[in-house]
């Protein structure tokens, strides 16, 4: 990764060094420096904040096939030897009057929304709403699509992507946003600029972070709290989880992983697609909790949290009333990021695939394409989980709470600016070999070399009280 490649103990002969990691990731775009770069992004943010705690840094090492078994996962996971289903039939490219279309109708919700743009009825079948699709211009779909609420792009080409105002806005800025929060000026801070700055001095000779003159505490009993180990870094800290799909829950996965009491927290009365979190809740609790009828009780939670991680639209939280604290690290995901003419639109990484060139460079006009994985996905998943872990080591030293920000589109962008290989082998599947088997779910093992298993497969939906 950019910002990543000169850090300490991870040259950029990396990548040359580990070749090809099979074809388990071949595509045209550079998918598998995007997934290792991202992998060694947390593994090097570790190693800063092990150091920041008095504890020995670990060597950094990638395999490939865990990697890219974990960034596949859907394709290793099995229920009961069930294989899921992944796409639902409303899901995926429909050719439209003037070119294609790429819709994500996986919730329930967004399938009744594609069917009420469309003028058609719930039960709608993939016949008929490709039928309707097909005399519309790409355009109007994305219209009646945004005012339904729904979710459906128009398959674009890389440059009009890119030149548009959107495009623009998505690639502007660092891969991973830092924001520190401060009474006095907030400053901006791009994630390798903190990867590379400490306390401004040199470590001493037993490796452990010298005191900063006139520092602060952080605003809360993370001090306290905080008991970390080389295996589990981040034991005492605790995690408020808002995500689902995917990024998300691979960030808080990931910190969970790494000690971190992550709590993810679901409204009880929106469905949760049953793969995806057994999937990607390994070593966290689950509690249902409505924030609109019980923000108290939410706001209680967050006063003792360190980190509250969300993936809703940029100002979602705000609407019902949901206020960051002083101290408090608030990492996000979006799929456009922040800024920019669809700073508040929905999408998912299939989506953002097809709006900013993806498909057609993994595929054709004829024929859209895709990664061959949800790359952008999980790959914001451990840039956000490496920006938090940063977060934390930097609040530690000044007290700052912080805002850490990752984007799908953003990530898109780095991925389009790498080089390609257009001649390539087709994917290969995950090797099986690397998957864990908790009674009836198959999983992929976690990405880190050195980490065998999550410290617990995924608990029941729901079944943990709303606490620390």
């Amino acid at each position: 990764m950019h910002a990543y490649e000169a850090g300490p103990g991870l040259a950029p002969s990396t990548w040359a060094d580990l070749a090809d990691p099979g074809a388990r990731l071949a595509a045209t775009l550079p998918v598998w420096p995007l997934a290792g770069g991202s992998v060694a992004a947390v593994q090097l943010a570790v190693n800063r904040f092990r150091a920041a705690s008095g504890l020995a840094p670990r060597p950094v090492v990638l395999d490939p096939t865990r990697v890219s078994a974990t960034f596949a996962s859907e394709r290793l996971f099995r229920h009961r030897g069930a294989v899921p289903s992944i796409f639902n039939p409303l899901s995926g490219f429909f050719r439209t009057a003037d070119g294609w279309v790429r819709t994500h109708a996986n919730y329930p919700h967004h399938r009744q929304r594609l069917a009420a743009a469309l003028g058609l009825a719930d039960d709608v079948d993939a016949e008929q709403v490709g039928a309707r699709l097909a005399a519309l211009p790409g355009a109007e779909c994305e219209v009646l699509a945004l005012d339904a609420g729904a979710i459906a792009v128009r398959v674009r080409a890389e440059g009009e992507w890119s030149d548009s105002p959107m495009g623009r806005a998505a690639a502007a800025g660092p891969l991973v946003a830092l924001d520190r929060r401060a009474a006095d000026r907030p400053t901006a801070e791009s994630i390798d600029q903190v990867s590379t700055r400490t306390t401004g001095r040199p470590p001493s000779p037993t490796g452990r972070a010298q005191p900063t003159p006139g520092r602060v505490p952080p605003r809360s009993g993370a001090l306290s709290r905080h008991a970390p180990t080389v295996d589990r870094p981040l034991r005492g800290i605790r995690v408020l989880d808002l995500t689902r799909v995917l990024a998300g829950p691979v960030a808080t996965r990931t910190l969970a992983l790494l000690g971190a009491d992550v709590l993810r927290i679901d409204p009880p009365r929106l469905s949760e697609i049953d793969w995806q979190f057994r999937d990607t809740c390994q070593g966290k609790r689950s509690t249902l909790l409505d924030l609109r009828t019980n923000l108290t009780l939410f706001e209680q939670l967050l006063s003792e949290a360190d980190v509250l991680v969300t993936g809703y639209r940029p100002g979602a939280l705000a609407t019902v009333g949901v206020r960051t604290r002083p101290g408090l690290i608030h990492a996000s995901v979006s799929a456009w990021g922040v800024a920019g003419p669809w700073g508040d639109r929905r999408g998912f990484d299939s989506i953002v695939q097809a709006a900013t060139g993806i498909s057609l460079i993994e595929g054709s006009m004829d024929r859209p394409g895709a990664l061959p994985a949800q790359a952008l996905d999980h790959a914001s998943g451990y840039l956000l989980a490496a920006g938090t872990i940063d977060a934390l080591r930097a609040r530690a030293d000044d007290g700052h709470g912080r805002d850490v920000r990752v984007s799908l589109a953003r990530t898109a962008s780095w991925l389009l600016a790498g080089d390609r290989t257009p001649d390539h082998p087709a994917a290969e599947p995950p090797d099986p070999a690397v998957a864990v088997t908790h009674g009836a779910v198959t999983t992929a093992a976690p990405a880190f070399a050195e980490y065998a298993d999550y410290r617990w497969p995924a608990p029941e939906y729901g079944g943990h009280d709303p606490r620390w």
